[in-house]
């Protein structure tokens, strides 16, 4: 009797101890799937957090870039993922906030289908011109484009992108016609109003300071409520005559939606902190961007207010996605 009662201990043990294994997480590498391809800003703006990530959680973080469709390949593989916190994923507004109100029959939901962890930073954008447009401030452009309705053009990535909606919102705000022009990505489009093929685009700061210092380009506002320690000296739309003007570029971190609260609750607190580092300040100013770190409640309802706010100017704009 004692010696089965011992084994039927044992036993016992066994599957507690086997439970509470199972309970551990993460006991694995973690992939984070990131919409965009290896090498591009967005990229290099989410990889900055997974070492300090990597080492707050003791196990490794994988990239998986699943670029096309404007973010939509990634989301969907995200949103369809088991919520077992093995599967993560980096967004920026397209795929989540915009692409929902200008595409029929996106494949997820972004409120059902995504559990918000953490904003990562945002980056508002700036209003770049070549300088052989005859506007040297926002005031002068907003009377140019008055004055000749639809004759200047404006460039960005891509059709239901952020810095296409940016433009949009301007238009509207400004109470000015311009024409929208969609790339294949920011660098080509860049590389027209370089050339003085475009009058002007929407951009991030990082990618086209060094045309800036060169008068390549001339930047006449940044579309941020407050000015950029970056450039100090370039005034923001919102004080330069379009009052409440803002836009930009925000990261964010996802899991899909139903997993776990105690999963979420401890890629946040691992995140945060991250983010929180001054080496990870640094980094992250040197690129244009603002990092943020918030809670789960937070970025709930950031991501909330930014689906209202597009939806208004997609609404009002008729933009849609060819």
């Amino acid at each position: 009797m004692k010696t089965m009662l011992k084994a039927g201990l044992s036993a016992t043990m066994v599957m507690v101890a086997c439970a509470v294994h199972a309970a551990e997480w993460p006991d694995k590498p973690i992939r984070v799937i990131l919409s965009v391809p290896a090498g591009a800003t967005p990229d290099v703006t989410a990889r900055l957090v997974f070492p300090g990530l990597s080492q707050q959680l003791g196990v490794s973080l994988v990239a998986d870039n699943r670029a096309g469709g404007g973010g939509v390949i990634g989301a969907e593989i995200a949103a369809k993922s088991a919520p077992d916190g093995y599967t993560l994923f980096i967004s920026s507004p397209g795929a989540l906030t915009i692409l929902p109100h200008m595409r029929k029959n996106i494949p997820y939901d972004t409120i059902r289908d995504f559990a918000p962890i953490s904003l990562i930073s945002i980056g508002p954008f700036v209003l770049m011109t070549h300088p052989s447009v005859p506007a040297k401030s926002i005031k002068e452009l907003i009377a140019l484009a008055k004055a000749q309705p639809g004759k200047l053009n404006y460039a960005s990535a891509g059709n239901g992108v952020a810095n296409h909606l940016a433009g949009e919102l301007f238009k509207q705000m400004a109470g000015i016609d311009i024409v929208h022009v969609p790339y294949k990505g920011a660098p080509q489009a860049v590389t027209d109003v370089l050339a003085g093929h475009m009058n002007m685009m929407f951009n991030s700061v990082a990618p086209i300071v060094g045309y800036i210092k060169t008068g390549k380009i001339r930047v006449l506002g940044i579309a941020s409520l407050q000015r950029s320690p970056q450039l100090p000296d370039v005034p923001t739309i919102h004080e330069s005559g379009v009052p409440g003007f803002e836009a930009v570029n925000w990261f964010g971190m996802f899991a899909p939606a139903k997993t776990p609260r105690k999963i979420i609750n401890r890629l946040n607190g691992a995140l945060v902190q991250t983010i929180k580092t001054p080496e990870m300040q640094s980094q992250f100013i040197k690129l244009g961007a603002d990092p943020i770190g918030s809670s789960v409640e937070e970025f709930t309802a950031f991501v909330k207010r930014d689906m209202e706010k597009y939806e208004k100017v997609v609404r009002i704009s008729g933009a849609k996605v060819d």
